[in-house]
This record gives structure tokens, sequence and C-alpha cells, in this order.
């Protein structure tokens, strides 16, 4: 566990990797202040110095733990999490992270960081290493404080008398500790209040039940679970309305001049574009291929179906504003690729491969 203060005087990670000419690129730190932070780490220095130099001091070994750390927890925490969440353009490098996953992403760094110069009290030969070893204990101990922070639960737990208020069913129980979860995060869910979509899908695997889990059929169990919350109004007042109130509302943009959903302007090139577009896709493709399997449906033929129609059925007006270049698109490299046997074979396989691995 690492001290409060710490924390605190920690620079902020977003005023470190913001930059107005690069979007979210990092910058790295002068290549001394690392070397001179490596050397205090083999020594076993570096949290002794951290804490008694000056605050300028301080902030050079933060910034350059800060250089160390970051591509460590983009690899080895934020990548995962993204995949299983299903963003896979936020999942290819950190320029394209949204802005919440952006968020994530600082807090576990700021996290890690955190831990790093806190507890480096003993020789480490291989900073990298070192906290790659002790990721999961300091960004679960970071979560826990920014909950703490927030006023929520730092491990939510559903008590007894709620489980009793529920009738002790194990969806509704589920859900009130995706409730308790959700109120202590800064994450939103678009317009919603509620991630309805993505309980949805998690109501299908608790319950087995593949047909009630839509949207309205959860905002219903949802009311239900909080109508029982309300039962302990302080307990309420204290561990959901409190730190559900410190979210961020979600803005939404003012359509301009008649347009109803003016296109954004994109602070990314062409292929960057290109890569998240397809990225988005791939996720549609799998999220079908699902579906199609939960219900049954033969897997070969499902897996060449959603890929012709994912893939296959490009229309070119997307592509309108882009320079020709030859290459091919993808409807048709899709479509040369199905009407080859064995490269059918081995994509349904891999294909296959991948869903199996895949979090339900």
């Amino acid at each position: 566990m690492t001290n409060a203060n710490d924390t605190a005087s920690l620079p902020s990670p977003r005023a470190a990797t913001d930059t107005p000419t690069m979007g979210r690129a990092l910058l790295p730190r002068p290549r001394s202040a690392v070397r001179e932070l490596r050397d205090l780490a083999r020594r076993g220095d570096l949290a002794s110095r951290a804490a008694s130099t000056s605050p300028a001091a301080r902030a050079r070994l933060v910034s350059a733990a800060y250089d160390i750390v970051w591509p460590i927890v983009f690899q080895r925490v934020t990548r995962p999490v993204e995949r299983r969440r299903g963003h896979w353009a936020c999942a290819t490098a950190v320029q394209m992270l949204a802005d919440d996953c952006l968020d994530r992403h600082h807090d576990d760094v700021e996290a890690v960081v955190t831990d790093l110069i806190a507890n480096a009290k003993v020789p480490i030969i291989d900073v990298e290493r070192w906290v790659s070893a002790r990721l999961t204990a300091a960004t679960v101990d970071g979560h826990r404080r920014r909950r703490g922070r927030r006023g929520a639960l730092q491990r939510p737990r559903v008590p007894g008398w709620l489980a009793a208020e529920l009738g002790e069913d194990p969806w509704l129980t589920d859900l009130a500790v995706q409730i308790l979860t959700w109120v202590g995060v800064s994450a939103t869910a678009g317009t919603q209040l509620w991630p309805l979509d993505s309980w949805a899908q998690r109501r299908e695997s608790v319950t087995g039940d593949l047909t009630g889990g839509d949207g309205p059929t959860v905002s219903r169990e949802v009311d239900r679970v909080l109508a029982a919350m309300r039962r302990r109004p302080r307990w309420y007042a204290d561990y959901v309305e409190r730190p559900l109130g410190s979210k961020r509302p979600p803005v939404l943009a003012a359509p301009g001049d008649g347009v109803a959903d003016p296109r954004p302007l994109l602070p990314v090139g062409p292929p960057e574009r290109a890569e998240a577009q397809l990225a988005d896709l791939a996720s549609a493709a799998v999220s079908a291929i699902t579906r199609g399997l939960r219900s049954g449906a033969d897997p070969a033929a499902t897996v060449v179906g959603v890929l012709g129609t994912v893939f296959g059925t490009g229309t070119g007006s997307d592509e309108i504003d882009r320079t020709p270049d030859g290459a091919p698109r993808p409807d048709e490299w899709v479509s040369a690729l199905l009407d080859d046997a064995d490269a059918v074979r081995r994509v349904v396989d891999e294909v296959l491969r991948v869903i199996g691995e895949a979090p339900q």
C-alpha cells in the first residue's frame, strides 16, 4: 500500500502526455533523468531520494518513471482490457484511445508510478521487470483508492440485507454488484445512465437465458435492484447516489447548420482511419459470429456468412474522400479469400479459436 501523500504529490499524467501538436502522443523525458532513476533504483535509493529531495527533483524522477512505465501498462494492462471490451481501435495504440479509455490508461499509469516511487526501497537491477511483477497489485490498489475518493465502496459487495431483499436471486445479486462497481468508476455510458447493453450480455452468461437479455428487460431489473437499495436510504445515499453524482455528464455535439449529425474532425490520417474502421468491422463480426454460435448455427457457415456480409459488401462510399492507391478494398480481398476453400478452412479455424479464447 502507498502513502496518500505520495499520490497527492505526483504531477498529473495528463499534463505530462497531452500536446497540442501530437494529440495524446507521449513525449519522452530527457534520457539523463531516466538514467538517474535507473541508477537510484539499482542502488536501492529511489524511494528515499524521491521522499527527501526538492519538489523539482522529485517531479523529474516522476516524469522519468512515467517514461518507463506507460509502455508496460499499455501492453500488459490497457491493451488486454480494451480487447476484452471489444474496443479494437483503442487496443492498437495509445494515440487511438478514446477519451474514457485514455483516462483509464492514465489512472493505471499513475497508480504504477506511485507504487514504483514509494516502494523501490531495495536494489532493483531491471526496473521494467520489477514494475511488471507488481502491475496487478499497483493497479488494483490505485483503483480502490480512486473509488474511495469518490465515496464508493472500495470492494463492491452485496450486504446480507440487500441479498434478502432481492430474494437471493443470483442474477439480481450480481446486477447489484455491477451497479455498485459502476458508480465508483469515471466511465460513462454515452447518453445513458447505466451500461445496459453490457449488462444484457452479462445477463446471458449468468442466467443462461438467451431470449431475455435485452435493454428494456435489464432496465426494469436495474429499477428493481435500486428500489431494494433504497430500503436503506442512508446507505443508498452514501454508496450509490454520492459516487454516481461525481461522474462527468456526457456532452452531446451540437448539430450545425441544418446538419443533424455532422461528421467530426478526426485528428488522424487516412491510414489510422482505415485501421480503426477495420477494427470496428472486426468487432461487429466477432459479435455476430458469437451470437450465431450461441444459437446453435453451423460454425463454418456462420463464419463465412458473417465475414461475407460484414467485409464483403462495401459500396466504396466511405473511401470517396481518399486518394486511390491501387490497393484492393476489404470487400475485394475478402471475396477472393472466401473463394479459396483452403483459405476458408484456415480462417474458420482461426476465428473459432479467437472466439473460444475471448471472455464470455
